[in-house]
Formats: C-alpha cells, structure tokens, sequence
C-alpha cells in the first residue's frame, strides 16, 4: 500500500474513532438526559402523590348506628353502609376466595405482578386496546386507587397508582392490606366491605358464612352491579363458581369440593325490611337532635353510635294501632276508588307489569298494591308479586259495594291487607283498603323517668316526614281542664266541692258577650267539680277558672310543660291553645307521679367511632303540684275512665287514668291516658284544619287507637296500682315556677 493511501486510511480511522466517542458521549448524555427526565417525572409524581394514611389509623366511612333500649339497631345513617372487621374476623375461606380471583399471588410479589403485567401489555398490544395492562391488577393496587378515588383510565393515573402501591408494601404488612382491602370495597347498593355484604345478602357475621357464600362475595368485586345475587342470580351463580374453580386452581380447596359446592344453589336471607320502617319519625327526630350538636362528617361518615330509650315492643304496638285505628275512621268517610290503573294502552300484557313495591317480598299483615287482572261476576282475580288471590263481596263490605266489579276494573291499583299467604300455591287472601286521608300522632313516655319509650309522628313517612308528635300545635281542647282544676285545687277547690252548671255570660276581648255552651247543651245546676270534669261540663270549668283567675291557669299551664302561646281568656279553660302531643304526655305525667314531671327525654348515650362518650343524660324531674293535690286530681282522672268520657277503657280492667279532648268543630280529637307506669297521648286530625264529621269526638276517635295500643302493651304484664301520697298540709317549696297564692276556700256562691 502506498504511503498516500496508508495515510487516508489513518485519517478516516481518527475520524471514525473520534465520531465513535462523540456518539457514545451523545449516548450517555441521552441516557442521562431521559434518566435525568425520568427520575423528574418520578420525582414530580412522588411529590404530587396524596399522603398515604397509617393503615393502623386509617378510618373509611362507616356506619352510623341509631340502638333502641334494648340496644337493637332501629336506624342507621351513612354515606357508606360498611361494617368494619379485623383481619381475625374474615374467615379463612373468605380470604383465599379473594385472593384466588384477584391476585393469586399477592403474598409473592411487592405490589406489582411483573410476569401478569407483561402478560397483559402483549395481549392488549395485539387487541390494540387501552389502556395497555388492563387486567394485571393487584389487589394493592386496586388498594392504592380506592385510598386515591381516582377511576380514569390514564397513563398518569396507573403511574400514581404503581407508586402508591409500592409505598403500601413497603410500610404495610400483606395481612393488614388485604383486611382493609377487603373493608373498603363496594359490594353492591351502597354496600361496602365483606362484613355488610355478608349482612345485607346472608344476614350473617362473616364467621358464620359457609364456603359458597364466601366465594359469591368475593366474587363481588369485579363487577357488583353485574354480579349482584338478587338482581342476576345467573351471572352471580357463574361468578361464584368461577371463583371456587380458581380456588381449586390455586390447591386452595380440593377439585372434589370445589366441584360439590358448585351444585349448591344461592340461598339469600330475605331483603331485610329498612330499620327506618319500625319508627322513621323517632329517627328522624334523632338525626335532626344530632345535627344540631354533631357535625356532618361526624355523623355520616365517623361510625358515631347512639343509644336511645325507644322500646320495639311498645313502638311496634303504638304503630300498628295508629295505623289501624287511621284506616277505620277513614273506611267511614267512604271508597275514593283505585290508585290508579296499570294498562293505560289495552294491549299492556297483565302479566308482564311489576308494581315497584313488590321488591320486596310480602308479609301476612302487610299493605300492599294489588293488581286487579280480572274481573268475574261476583269476584275479581287480584295479584301482588308472584302471589294470587280472589276477593268477593266479604272482603269489600266496608265500601257498601254488592261485588268488586262494581267498584273495580281490570287493571286497577288499590290497596289491599294481605291477611295471609301460601308459598307452596303462592295463593294469599287479601281485604281491600285504602290509605287514609286523616292523620294522627302516638307518643308513650314512662311517668317515672320522662323516657320516650314510642313516637309515632303520622301514618306513612315516606309520603310526610312531619312528625306531628313533636311539631304539630293543636288545639287540646278538654284535655286541658285538669291543668285547671288542678290550679284551683291549689287555691282551695277539692273534688266533692259545689260548682253551678247554669248559664253564664262573659265579655270577650273585643267587648262583645260570650256565653260558653256545654257538649250536650244541657245544663245542670248544682254538681261536684268530681262530675264536671268527669262528663267534661264547660260552663262549670269557666266559671272556675273565672273565679281563680285566668291568669293563675297560665302559670299552672307553664308548670306543666306547654310551651306555646297561652292568651290569659276564659276561652283558655276550654283548650283554646295549642300544644304537642308530647307535651300533652308529659303534663299527664304530673298526675301518675303524685306532683312531679320528668322533662321528655330520648337520648341515653352518644359515642364516637372509638366508643369514648361524647354525651349522656339522666332524668330531670321537676315538681310541679303538691302530692295530695296530684292525688285528688288523679282520682278525678281515673274517674273519667270509670264513669265518663273515657269509660270504653275500663274493658282493659287496669288502673287507668286519662282525659280525652274535642274541639269545638271536630277538627281535633284527643286522649291522654295514663297507667301507674305509662302515660299515652293519640291525636287524630287532618294536617289541613278540616272537620272529621259529626260527633267524631276524642272518646269516638282517638280513645280507642289509644286502648288497641295500651291492650298489646299491657298483655301478660303484672297488674299495678297508683300510688298513694302522704298526708300533709304544708305547701311544698319544690314547686318550681309557681307563683305565691294565698290558700282559701272557694264556696259556690263565690262563683260567677
């Protein structure tokens, strides 16, 4: 070779070797330029992540419990209904479940499934779908985004979500990851964790679900909607058993058993009937208590539990007899017709149409809509859900209708008492109703203590959240005049004193002349204060209150609890003010406990999440009448029950006492009745001032609600006596808010 030549060759050498260096440099700055880009981006994320909660102290939202007196759920408030468990308390079976369909193996990786996420990219490539990966998470993972509550499908969301899961593993043992895992997950309508999907579909603990029920639940996650065993029992049986093939798969269970259990059908407890539906006005009342003491946070998402001093048996009975002493006032107004008509076009298929309320399954003693697919010549053929029945002229009497065909169409809604059913012929007999335009309140207190032991607010709350136990101001009509009698009583006044049942005249606010008029338009004479209050006489208790003063009765009134506006004028005497139901109740009180009244209370004990007390209350008791004049007015009371207004109450043949109450149009009707124990107040009337008919008056309307009521409560109880006062003259100094009188005699001829 020519030195020309060796020389070019030497030089395009340098040169090669000299661009070789600048590419690898220009390498080297690429790879630490994308390093550099990398580790910023990483960095970026790092830094924007949300902060990962100690799992220890981690607190998801979870449920907040309202307990009765015997501590049994009667109501619940949450954003999220979530029972929360321990590791221990999931069973073995449950856990394999989840992990054998979810991530089998989460106890072998460090987050990340590297091998299922390559796996799952080559797959997704080929299909060309996104995101890329999709079906390579772990159950960290799926951890990381419900800690996050982000559900997007993007690059930046699975790049926060790896790096989440990586810090979880690291700080966080696997156990205490699949315990919150398994705690946070929804499983279904508002459903959330394994602990409420086992109540909600099993209605058991999860120590006591068997081994398909645990892998139904864990199949849940994937799709709840889709796989929910109540709505699609097909998708969720093929679901189930996929997870038992998994398990057998993974050598958690044996084939043999997986195979056995497959053939095994979904058994579900029945749709659990809303705690609500027991007592939604007294849940009510409490949320709105809390909510004026408690925050929002606190109460629907902080797991507070609230202890309250309502009886079920009690609430059960003063529920039951309010609604069916409703309806049959209502049945007396007349049939307004069906509800409506589920074939507006006549080619609807009957058997094809689903009323909304047959979700749920019926019960003998239910209210129910019933489709009436047909009508014969003397009977109709009526349907609720899967069950059928035929109804004849017996069980539409109370419309004064000859035959159903008379009053009912095919394809009309209506009401109807399911009075019982056959799950082997799914054939129920049922009795026409309606639901009743009249409305009504119930309330029971414990004379003792001023414990709400029942509070039933109106008939239905779902069509009125009013609790007119609480919130409706009536007019109290007579049920007032033992707070008259009872402020004359201090001034003198005893039972067997002389009153006058004539007429009387008294001038008005405005100056013109008022002349009070008595129930029966009857007058008298001469009688005892004992029978004026008995037969619930007017005139006499005007004059009565004339000659105290009218003023005095207001003061009595406040004693006894009635808060609203008292106008001081005869009228007053009369029950020309309005009042609650409670209050009713509780002044009632003052009679049973021989002077004294408990303020109403419903609130035992309220705790936090971590069960430390935030609230508790006892009785507050206050005197309000001298005992032996309690006593006296007690008597009167019970002779009310024994030979007046209220006579239809001796049938319980029990000590009772009580006073009922009727405006002087009708529009309201009243009883407040007591035991030596229990003091009931029922209200009848129409939320919209409205007559309820001629000579509906409380001893017609009310009073025997209040008798159905107390009948249940009273069955198979001992039977008590009122107690008796000690004799003395002095005039206690515990009257609180009594104003000083001087005592005297009134004589007949004093009064007006």
């Amino acid at each position: 070779m020519k030195a020309s030549e060796k020389k070019a060759d030497g030089t395009l050498s340098a040169r090669r070797g000299r661009l070789g260096l600048w590419g690898f440099f220009l390498f080297l700055a690429l790879l630490f330029i994308t390093a550099g880009l990398g580790l910023g981006i990483l960095l970026g994320y790092e830094y924007n992540l949300p902060p990962i909660q100690s799992l220890e102290d981690y607190r998801p939202d979870v449920i907040t419990s309202i307990y009765s007196a015997d501590d049994s759920v009667i109501g619940e408030f949450a954003v999220e209904r979530r029972i929360i468990v321990s590791f221990e308390e999931i069973p073995p079976y449950l856990q394999l479940a989840i992990i054998a369909v979810e991530d089998a193996q989460f106890y072998n990786h460090s987050g990340l499934n590297y091998y299922s996420i390559l796996r799952a990219v080559v797959k997704d490539t080929i299909r060309r779908s996104f995101p890329i990966g999709k079906g390579a998470s772990t159950i960290t993972l799926q951890l990381a985004r419900m800690l996050t509550g982000r559900y997007e499908k993007t690059w930046d969301r699975k790049i926060k979500d790896i790096l989440i899961a990586w810090k979880i593993e690291k700080r966080y043992s696997k156990h205490q990851i699949l315990t919150l895992y398994a705690n946070l997950h929804n499983m279904g309508p508002g459903i959330y964790g394994v602990a409420a999907a086992a109540d909600y579909y099993f209605g058991k603990q999860p120590k006591d679900l068997t081994l398909e029920e645990c892998a139904l639940i864990a199949g849940l996650p994937r799709s709840p909607g889709r796989y929910n065993p109540r709505r699609h029992p097909r998708e969720a049986l093929a679901r189930r058993n996929l997870v038992l093939d998994r398990m057998a798969d993974e050598r958690m269970i044996s084939l043999k058993l997986a195979e056995e259990t497959k053939k095994k059908p979904i058994v579900l407890a029945p749709p659990r009937r809303n705690e609500r539906d027991l007592a939604p006005h007294f849940v009510e009342w409490v949320r709105e208590t809390l909510v004026g003491r408690y925050s929002t946070e606190e109460i629907w998402r902080r797991g507070m539990r609230v202890y309250t001093t309502l009886d079920i048996r009690m609430q059960t009975a003063a529920r039951r007899a309010l609604a069916e002493g409703l309806r049959n006032y209502d049945k007396q107004t007349g049939w307004r017709g069906p509800i409506g008509n589920a074939f507006a076009d006549s080619s609807a298929d009957a058997g094809a149409y689903e009323h909304p309320g047959w979700r749920t399954p019926p019960h003998p003693g239910d209210i129910a809509v019933g489709l009436v697919e047909e009508i014969g010549g003397a009977t109709a053929a009526v349907r609720i859900g899967n069950y059928r029945a035929e109804i004849g002229a017996r069980e539409i009497a109370w419309t004064g209708a000859k035959a159903p065909g008379g009053i009912l169409g095919a394809g009309d809604l209506a009401w109807f008492r399911i009075v019982s059913l056959d799950e082997g012929t799914l054939r129920a007999t049922l009795q026409l109703e309606q639901q009743p335009e009249v409305e009504g309140a119930l309330v029971i207190l414990e004379n003792a203590t001023g414990k709400v032991r029942a509070l039933v607010g109106g008939y239905d709350f779902t069509s009125s959240e009013f609790n007119r136990a609480t919130q409706a101001m009536r007019q109290v009509g007579s049920t007032f005049k033992p707070i008259v009698y009872s402020a004359a009583f201090e001034q003198g006044l005893g039972p067997e004193s002389p009153l006058l049942d004539t007429p009387v005249s008294f001038s008005s606010s405005d100056g013109r002349p008022w002349s009070p008029r008595n129930y029966d338009g009857v007058f008298k004479g001469e009688i005892t204060v004992r029978q004026a209050l008995t037969e619930s006489r007017n005139v006499p208790t005007v004059k009565v209150a004339s000659m105290i003063g009218i003023q005095n009765v207001v003061v009595m009134a406040r004693r006894f609890g009635i808060g609203g506006p008292l106008d001081p004028y005869l009228p007053l005497a009369l029950g020309a003010c309005e009042a609650t139901p409670l209050e009713m109740a509780s002044a009632f009180t003052v009679f049973p406990n021989l002077g004294t009244r408990a303020q109403p209370w419903f609130l035992r004990r309220v705790e936090d999440y971590d069960r430390v007390k935030r609230e508790e209350h006892e009785p507050q008791i206050q005197r309000v009448l001298r005992p032996d004049h309690a006593a006296a007015m007690l008597g009167l009371l019970e002779n009310v029950v024994q030979n007046g207004t209220a006579k239809a109450a001796r049938v319980l043949d029990r000590p009772i006492g009580g006073k009922t109450g009727t405006t002087n149009d009708f529009t309201d009707a009243w009883f407040v009745g007591f035991t030596p124990s229990l003091t009931a107040a029922v209200w009848v009337g129409y939320d919209k001032t409205r007559n309820l008919g001629s000579r509906q008056s409380g001893s017609a309307v009310a009073l025997p609600i209040w008798i159905d009521c107390m009948r249940e409560i009273l069955e198979n109880t001992p039977v008590e006596r009122f107690p008796e006062p000690e004799v003395t003259d002095q005039i206690s100094d515990e009257v609180s808010g009594a104003a000083p009188y001087e005592r005297k005699r009134i004589f007949i001829e004093d009064l007006p």
